[in-house]
């Protein structure tokens, strides 16, 4: 071969294998280009499939949300009135008896040497506590009030319906002669109470009384010396 038809081989060899080496470069580049848009084009539809799944979850949040405002309205309509205990739940509010809150009654009796039994249910429709305390009890314009016939408090007693207590007054602890003489005494549920009562009795001496706790058997109330 000549020098002069080698030289062009070269050349035409040369050229061929650029245009084939840039022909493979466009190809890469192609495929390159094709799989990044495919790529691109399949992470569309997973973000697109994300998006619903986030609306899932903000709908599951919603139902949640409002699931827990169904159960409080629910949690309170059901408990009524009463005092938030801070976790969800109500603890009804014991409602103290009043003096008005309650039908009294008196009666006198001759054990223990004579003392009058007070008898205390609650009025219809109401119910209420008496506080574990004396009841409070004074005799005449000067307000003597009769002190404690037990070393102990008694219990706390719910009125309701049937439910009845019993306080006892001996009005005369002492063997002196002497005393006041009254045909009625005050009564009230402690000494707060806004509205004590006057409450009718046989006429009796008084001089030192005392009383006892509010007990729910009338054996309970004898205000024993």
């Amino acid at each position: 071969m000549s020098g002069n038809r080698r030289k062009a081989f070269l050349v035409s060899a040369s050229l061929v294998g650029g245009a084939m080496l840039m022909t493979a470069c466009q190809d890469t580049a192609k495929a390159t280009d094709n799989g990044a848009a495919k790529g691109s084009s399949s992470a569309t539809p997973a973000g697109d499939a994300a998006t619903p799944s986030g609306s899932s979850t903000t709908g599951s949040s919603q139902g949640t949300d409002k699931g827990s405002d169904a159960t409080g309205n629910g949690t309170e309509d059901g408990a009524g009135s009463g005092v938030d205990t801070g976790n969800g739940e109500r603890k009804p509010v014991e409602q103290g008896c009043g003096a008005n809150d309650i039908s009294w009654s008196t009666k006198s009796q001759s054990q223990a040497g004579g003392y009058v039994l007070i008898t205390a249910k609650a009025k219809s429709g109401i119910t209420c506590y008496l506080p574990a305390a004396l009841p409070t009890v004074a005799f005449g314009s000067d307000g003597t009030e009769a002190g404690p016939a037990e070393q102990a408090v008694g219990e706390q007693i719910k009125l309701s319906g049937n439910t009845t207590a019993y306080a006892g007054v001996n009005p005369k602890t002492t063997n002196a002669d002497g005393g006041k003489e009254l045909d009625f005494i005050i009564v009230a549920v402690g000494n707060d109470d806004p509205n004590p009562v006057s409450l009718p009795v046989d006429t009796i001496t008084v001089d030192k009384p005392v009383v006892t706790n509010w007990h729910t058997a009338p054996a309970d109330a004898v205000p024993f010396s």
